[in-house]
């Protein structure tokens, strides 16, 4: 009888095994179809069934849209039903609604729609809450986060109080999506902007939270791949660089990667315009000048090499830099912080 019983018993642990297993793969399966699953224990309410339904209704509501001031309207109608069911932090049809938002993001449209999809994206954020958000922000940060170098006057401060209010909680759970922030952010570092010491504030706060090696290796990653914010991110760089210190004293401006930052370095020197040029070798001045060994000499060869192509502009402002740094003195007060590193 004994035998019989291990039997039943192993029986049993197989059957359990097979039965999870089989639990895995529907799990599996949900998640592949976009379906969390607590989303998916949600569809046995009642009232969130309903709030399924509004919110395809009020989608359908931009198919029919043939103006402006259709979305406005689509968007407020989305808002109202939002509005009536913030209880809920899981947003149906979230992926239909974030390309709506990012459509009305178009530069082309006025600064009034993108003002009420803000609206919008605030009511959304405020429901899922700060763990939620850093889950899905891939999903909204595709129409946010570009909306700044485009935005009227009278947008910018609303999408700052939104970075604020959602973003800044985040801390460290904003990591994956720093480099999109920063390309989208960047152009809003223009000399003159009403926002700049806003941005500002926002870049120290984030370096603060992120580490700021890790902040300063997403920059150097944006300066490689984007040639649009390349002036404002070195002229950020060069103006938060420390001339009473030397490199090796913050070395966290290099950042989290030495080859990615010095191929964004060479792409600045190899730059079509003439500004980021000049930033590039008022940085190369203050950094990296030549006796310095913050770079091996194959990264110096390679810096060296990019900031030769410089003459071929003929420009006196370059060429001014370029010969500075090639003959180890300065015309940015070098000599002086050369002689504290000594």
């Amino acid at each position: 009888m004994e035998p019989q019983k291990s039997e039943k018993v192993d029986d049993s642990k197989m059957l359990y095994l097979l039965s999870s297993e089989i639990l895995l793969f529907y799990v599996k399966l949900l998640k592949m179809a976009g379906i969390a699953l607590d989303e998916y224990e949600l569809l046995g309410d009642a009232r969130y069934r309903s709030y399924i339904s509004s919110i395809d209704k009020a989608l359908k509501n931009f198919e029919y849209t043939s103006e402006w001031a259709d979305l406005i309207s689509a968007l407020g109608k989305l808002n109202k039903v939002l509005l009536s069911n913030v209880k809920y932090s899981i947003i149906p049809r979230r992926i239909t609604i974030s390309k709506r938002l990012a459509q009305c993001m178009h530069p082309a449209l006025p600064s009034g729609v993108h003002l009420k999809a803000l609206e919008t994206y605030d009511i959304i954020f405020k429901s899922i809450g700060p763990t939620r958000l850093s889950q899905e922000l891939f999903i909204y940060s595709a129409g946010l986060f570009p909306l700044l170098g485009n935005a009227a006057m009278n947008v910018r401060p609303s999408l700052l109080t939104i970075y604020e209010t959602h973003f800044v909680p985040l801390g460290v759970k904003l990591r994956p999506g720093l480099n999109g922030f920063l390309i989208g952010v960047l152009p809003g570092l223009e000399e003159g902007s009403s926002i700049m010491k806003e941005l500002i504030n926002f870049f120290k706060l984030f370096a603060t939270m992120l580490k700021k090696s890790f902040f300063y290796g997403c920059m150097w990653k944006c300066i490689l791949s984007n040639p649009t914010i390349r002036l404002p991110a070195v002229s950020f760089i060069i103006t938060h660089y420390n001339r009473k210190l030397c490199m090796e004293d913050q070395l966290f401006i290099i950042g989290t990667d030495i080859d990615t930052m010095v191929q964004g370095l060479c792409t600045s020197l190899q730059d079509n315009s003439v500004l980021v040029q000049r930033c590039a070798l008022d940085l190369l001045l203050l950094g990296f000048p030549v006796h310095s060994n913050q770079l091996l000499s194959s990264d110096m060869v390679q810096v060296a090499t990019s900031a030769l192509t410089v003459i071929l502009r003929r420009d006196m402002s370059l060429n001014r830099r370029l010969f500075s740094w090639l003959m180890g003195g300065d015309a940015l007060g070098i000599d002086e912080m050369k002689k504290k590193c000594i």
